[in-house]
């Protein structure tokens, strides 16, 4: 989320619902500067309407990422784009990759996953 926030989206909220990641999450905000720029609520990913997001960012198990696949097809727009870290969405062909191994990221535009999915 802060790094998003560096990157100029704004604006920059992470979902936790862990309490310990919660507070960790809001410690380093704080730590790095950006405390009251980026924001991390405790709230369940699962429960948020995303419908207005056009930059998201997952780094969530595999298990997760196909219930996940369902929703953001769901409710993103075509013009957003989400970045998976660590762990690719298995069914969705990357837009673009960066990095290698556990630094390893991959982004989906919405409206490329939408085209390759019919």
């Amino acid at each position: 989320v802060v790094e998003a926030y560096k990157q100029g989206l704004r604006p920059a909220v992470g979902y936790e619902l862990n309490p310990w990641l919660l507070c960790l999450s809001n410690y380093r905000a704080w730590k790095a500067g950006y405390h009251g720029k980026v924001f991390f609520l405790k709230k369940d990913l699962w429960k948020v309407n995303l419908s207005d997001c056009y930059n998201v960012i997952v780094f969530l198990a595999p298990s997760v990422k196909p219930p996940l696949a369902s929703k953001l097809l769901a409710e993103l727009p075509d013009e957003a784009r989400v970045v998976a870290g660590r762990f690719p969405f298995p069914s969705w062909t990357p837009s673009s990759t960066l990095g290698q191994g556990l630094e390893q990221v991959w982004a989906y535009d919405m409206r490329e996953v939408r085209r390759a999915a019919q």
